[in-house]
């Protein structure tokens, strides 16, 4: 089927979409992939209680994601229904994510009520700028090919924009945490070192291991509060002109260049505040360069209990939320889990910024190859082939050691070249969705079905913050604690592997009964073009 040039998109304009979600995910896998992280090991706040927050602010998003698709699908403007949000919302939505990351100094009880405040006000500024956003692609063009063409464009801005937090992020954190401390280094014997740091500086969370993270650290005559088991890294205070010293063991020939030490809560706080200016931009590129072309018939009135109504008795979207919420947890347990998988288990923190870049590449083709595959399989023939893909090679890391790098990083990448098409079909589908609605009940509520869609993205993230929290918390882990990161191994383990691949095969398994093949989109298409065309 041609294309109606009406519906046709530029690549400039597919371009300029496609930053918004790049700006979307400086935002939001910088928060996936960091945050409970940064809760744990920099903010201070325990594995149980950081999850049940991530969980508990997300029941939130239920109610702002349904009442922003209904506010979009009623906003009038001259510059349409959903590219105005984009622009109000930028500069908020960058404001809100540097607050995310600032650690003032608080209390056990200050930190949580923080925490709390700015990650609640986070998902709502979210929410107002990526329900607009998801819902302008379905209104951009009326084809579903060329919607599908569109959605690759999005996800490879959203995968650049992850390349860039992720990838950048843990280098910029050492270059704006740096102390420039004093260390000397008295070798004991071949591989035996004790290690003496100082600073001129106060300094709150500093952080002190070996660039490769090969060495571990303990006390030297430890005090009643400090731990006397060794650790890859040491956390803690350091007061101005205070000697701090260290028995270093397991690397040969260690040298002053070879110790890292950085202050985490400034160095984390500035990086995402130089992340959170190109947030702002990407934003404002995305509105300046696109236009909306779809509206709803002429005739249609507005009717909420008649739009929930249509919705509910949506099969095809009713079968891509359930299916939206696995998708996102096997996403996001898989993300969550790569910082405390290459500081934990293969003791290289910074080897996780390689990691993650080989990632975002991967998922960039992924998200490029999504196109083509689709019309060879269709959409929902693709989806089920991914997702068991996906998460069978996922799998394959439960057989991974610490010296396996090659096959980690191979494992990593396959995997996540198909958990990429997930994100790709998906928002991509939830237009389909609207479309059948249209087609169904000749009317069209694009801005709630793509809220709906994106509260259990949104939820899904956090039931996997959860899961993550309740596991690790089972095994006694304790990011303030290094001596508790040995007994935590099993744990990171399994929500490295087998957990988030078995949530991946119950996703497969629903897909199954979602009703909308490749020849009856075409059918739609056609007959809402008609449509559509008789009106003008």
């Amino acid at each position: 089927m041609n294309v109606d040039l009406k519906n046709k998109v530029s690549i400039w304009e597919k371009i300029g979409y496609g930053l918004g979600d790049g700006a979307a995910n400086i935002a939001w896998r910088g928060v996936s992939t960091f945050l409970l992280f940064f809760y744990t090991d920099v903010f201070g706040i325990t594995a149980a209680a950081a999850g049940l927050l991530l969980l508990v602010a997300r029941f939130s998003d239920g109610i702002s994601d349904v009442a922003m698709g209904i506010i979009g699908d009623r906003t009038k403007s001259k510059y349409g229904k959903f590219r105005p949000w984009i622009l109000w919302t930028a500069l908020p939505l960058a404001g809100i994510l540097s607050l995310l990351f600032t650690s003032p100094n608080l209390g056990m009880t200050g930190k949580i009520i923080y925490a709390y405040t700015t990650y609640i006000l986070f998902t709502l500024i979210y929410t107002a700028n990526n329900i607009p956003y998801g819902a302008l692609m379905a209104v951009m063009t009326g084809d579903n090919k060329e919607r599908t063409s569109l959605g690759s464009f999005r996800m490879v801005g959203a995968f650049a924009g992850g390349m860039i937090v992720q990838g950048a992020l843990l280098f910029l954190v050492a270059y704006f945490g740096n102390v420039n401390p004093t260390i000397e280094i008295d070798k004991l014997n071949e591989s035996r070192y004790e290690v003496s740091v100082s600073s001129s500086q106060f300094v709150e969370n500093a952080n002190i291991k070996t660039k490769d993270g090969l060495a571990t650290f303990v006390w030297q005559n430890p005090s009643v509060e400090q731990k006397k088991e060794p650790a890859p890294y040491i956390s803690f205070s350091m007061n101005p002109d205070q000697v701090y010293r260290f028995i270093v063991e397991g690397e040969l020939d260690l040298e002053v260049e070879k110790i890292r030490l950085i202050n985490q809560k400034k160095g984390y706080s500035n990086s995402i505040y130089l992340m959170s200016v190109f947030l702002a931009l990407f934003m404002f590129l995305t509105f300046v360069s696109t236009k909306e072309r779809v509206s709803p018939p002429k005739t249609q009135k507005a009717n909420l209990k008649r739009d929930l109504s249509d919705l509910i008795n949506n099969k095809p979207w009713l079968v891509l939320l359930v299916v939206g919420l696995l998708w996102t947890i096997y996403n996001s347990i898989k993300q969550g889990m790569v910082m405390y998988y290459f500081t934990a288990y293969l003791n290289n923190q910074l080897l996780a910024a390689s990691f993650l870049i080989a990632l975002m590449i991967a998922s960039i083709l992924g998200a490029m190859a999504t196109a083509p595959l689709g019309k060879r399989f269709g959409k929902r023939k693709l989806f089920i082939y991914a997702l068991l893909f996906s998460g069978g090679v996922n799998a394959l890391f439960l057989f991974c050691g610490p010296q396996d790098i090659g096959a980690i990083f191979t494992i990593g990448i396959i995997s996540e070249f198909g958990a990429a098409i997930f994100p790709t079909l998906f928002f991509a589908m939830l237009g389909d969705a609207a479309d059948y609605s249209e087609y169904k009940n000749g009317r069209r509520a694009t801005g709630l079905i793509y809220s709906a869609g994106s509260f259990v993205t949104k939820f899904g993230g956090g039931l996997a913050a959860a899961i993550i929290g309740a596991v690790m918390a089972a095994y006694h882990y304790d990011g303030m604690d290094s001596s508790t990161i040995q007994g935590a191994i099993p744990a990171i383990k399994m929500l490295m592997s087998w957990i988030p691949a078995l949530v991946a095969l119950l996703a497969a398994i629903l897909m199954t009964i979602y009703p909308l093949t490749q020849s009856k989109l075409d059918d739609i298409t056609k007959t809402l073009l008609e449509r559509r065309a008789l009106e003008e």
